[in-house]
């Protein structure tokens, strides 16, 4: 198993004032394997300064071969600020397992403006 940090933005800045620009997040989690199942543990949401704002997880989930789970966070919820965090652990007891791809969406279509963009997650612990 692994533990994954994944940034995301639940605004980004626009213009010269830095006026907020809200973004709704979604975290997928993809399972690669075509064989074996991997569970996951946690998926935490941390903010700007690193606090904890919500587990979205109780207990563990197991994500079947090729299977996708997701966790959204909406454009409202500004609680993670431009510098906001999941860290999500996954483990598997079988042995050759492929690494999940865990990715994060951001997107809106506010003020007849549209922006999206992906950030990738980058393992931190083995």
């Amino acid at each position: 198993g692994q533990v994954i940090f994944v940034p995301v933005y639940s605004h980004i800045y626009q213009g010269d004032k830095q006026e907020q620009f809200p973004l709704a997040v979604t975290l997928s989690i993809r399972n690669t394997s075509p064989t074996y199942p991997i569970i996951i543990r946690s998926a935490r949401y941390h903010n700007s300064g690193g606090k904890l704002v919500k587990q979205y997880t109780n207990g563990n989930i197991q994500l079947a071969p090729l299977a996708t789970t997701e966790f959204f966070i909406p454009q409202q919820d500004s609680s993670g600020g431009s510098g906001a965090s999941f860290i999500v652990e996954w483990v598997t007891d079988k042995q050759g397992v492929t690494e999940p791809i865990v990715e994060a969406v951001m997107i809106s279509t506010s003020f007849q403006q549209g922006v999206s963009f992906t950030t990738s997650g980058r393992v931190i612990q083995e």
